[in-house]
């Protein structure tokens, strides 16, 4: 979402580049291109005033840190200001309450339904609430059909709403129902409109009053930009809005809508929708969100992407088989599998710090999705025991697997190979073998004790390559040796022949 906005920032801060100190200059060129950036990215023309005014203020009131140079001296002003922009700290739920009631409110076609069914799951997983629905838009067709489907994919209860009902009924008969079920999680979804009318705004008053909600969450579109600030403001002055769900978060929308919401109406996002799936909603942290922002990375929402889908046990069992050399075909098809959940190659690489900058050098080639799916359909139409077993697989066989996920043979070749070669670098990795040096990793030729194993054969496997380890069957990388080191190396070899002449 924050692309353009991350590339124009990115050529921003090369106005800093050979800077040797900060002036009210090169400062406010600078800046010029950050006030830019951030209009283009449809930011509230007041908030980038404010926003640069303070960075400008900052960057010439403070002396540069030890160990910083001008132009990273501005990004970290930059981010601090960013962060403050976005909200400042996370802002989360009142987790305290019991029942938690959440009033999602909103536009018609801003994602209230589905929001509603992505909260009610998160809400289950990470902290153990038992969900109600309560289908309160009893005007847009199939409206109620739509959170009722939600809510069987969820396997929650849901009121049995009817468009014949009056919605400050149907929220207020739901607590009690809920209350019955023991629910001590409701999540009222209201109707909405295509704009902003008093008769909308009156049922949620009404609503509101009925049913005292804990958190009244206002729900906007990511892509409406502007508009969504322009809307959000108008809610939180009728109802008093705690929060915001931005959807629509993995589109190509310039976010300027997450970037001024907080300033405008002082209500902070709480929860951005990052994908289509009911799974696919995240807590809104301003700090992550700014270090994407300046390609800085966000290896916190990684490293919870992957926690929530890799099982601790699992892992432990995959790297015992790795180190015993066990690992199969169906052990690799699974683990492929799982990294898909976290979602995209693509997304996955910008969360690691400076892959953004080596993801662009690299082109367009460097995503390995195709790859994937290519290697995913061979290994598919393997047999259980060739996965299990790669060795018995003969030419006849590879035919075989060759016609049926609708390769060349000479593909099946090259995946049977550099599955080898991965095998032996992971066993190396994980400690296996017999020689055994420093750490668990094996002793290794022209390496006096534990050693790297050869890292390129990695560079084969489907998503690799984008990580810059080369392909399979390249030539090794070079190395430079200092002529320091030359030196000491001759010398010694001298010392050891005059040592072998005088025992002689």
């Amino acid at each position: 979402m924050f692309e353009s906005l991350q590339e124009r920032l990115g050529n921003a801060f090369q106005k800093f580049k050979g800077q040797k100190r900060l002036d009210e200059d090169n400062v406010r060129e600078g800046l010029r291109e950050v006030r830019l950036a951030l209009l283009e990215a449809d930011v509230n023309f007041k908030v980038v005033k404010g926003f640069v005014d303070q960075v400008k203020e900052r960057a010439l009131g403070e002396e540069v840190m030890k160990g910083l140079n001008p132009g990273q001296q501005i990004v970290k002003i930059v981010n601090e200001e960013l962060t403050e922009l976005l909200g400042g700290e996370q802002q989360g739920l009142d987790l305290a309450a019991k029942p938690l009631k959440l009033m999602m409110v909103g536009l018609q076609g801003s994602g209230k339904t589905t929001s509603s069914g992505k909260l009610a799951l998160y809400l289950r997983k990470n902290h153990g609430r038992k969900p109600y629905l309560v289908p309160a838009d009893v005007y847009r067709p199939a409206a109620i059909d739509q959170l009722n489907t939600l809510a069987r994919q969820l396997d929650v209860p849901v009121y049995p709403s009817t468009t014949d009902m009056n919605p400050v009924d149907i929220c207020r008969d739901a607590m009690a129902k809920a209350a019955e079920l023991g629910c001590d999680l409701i999540l009222f979804d209201t109707a909405g409109r295509l704009h902003i009318d008093e008769t909308l705004m009156n049922e949620l008053e009404n609503i509101k009053q009925a049913c005292s909600p804990q958190e009244i969450l206002f729900v906007a579109d990511a892509m409406t930009g502007q508009d969504a600030v322009t809307v959000a403001e108008a809610f939180n002055d009728k109802l008093g809005i705690t929060g915001v769900v931005l959807t629509k978060m993995d589109g190509d929308a310039r976010g300027g809508a997450a970037l001024s919401i907080k300033t405008v109406t002082g209500r902070s996002v709480k929860f951005v929708g990052v994908g289509e799936k009911l799974s696919e909603i995240e807590l809104f942290h301003p700090d992550r969100i700014a270090s994407r922002i300046l390609g800085m990375g966000d290896m916190m929402t990684l490293i919870e992407k992957a926690q929530s889908e890799i099982d601790e046990d699992e892992a432990k069992v995959m790297a015992e088989k790795m180190a015993k050399a066990e690992f199969d075909f169906e052990d690799f098809l699974g683990h492929m599998r799982k990294l898909k959940k976290l979602g995209s190659m693509e997304g996955l690489l910008k969360m690691i710090p400076g892959m953004g900058n080596v993801m662009k050098q690299l082109g367009k080639d460097a995503l390995p999705e195709d790859e994937m799916r290519r290697t995913e359909a061979i290994i598919s139409s393997m047999t259980r025991q060739e996965r299990r077993q790669p060795a018995i697989i003969s030419q006849s066989r590879k035919e075989r697997i060759a016609k049926g996920s609708g390769v060349k043979v000479a593909d099946v070749n090259v995946l049977i190979k550099n599955f080898k070669q991965m095998s032996k670098v992971m066993q190396a990795m994980m400690g296996g073998g017999k020689k055994k040096g420093k750490f668990g990793l094996p002793k290794l030729p022209g390496l006096g004790g534990g050693g790297m194993p050869d890292m390129s054969a990695l560079g084969g496997m489907p998503g690799m390559e984008a990580l810059g380890m080369g392909g399979a069957g390249e030539e090794p990388a070079k190395h430079t040796i200092s002529k320091k080191t030359l030196k000491e190396r001759k010398k010694k070899k001298l010392n050891k022949q005059a040592r072998k002449k005088k025992k002689k």
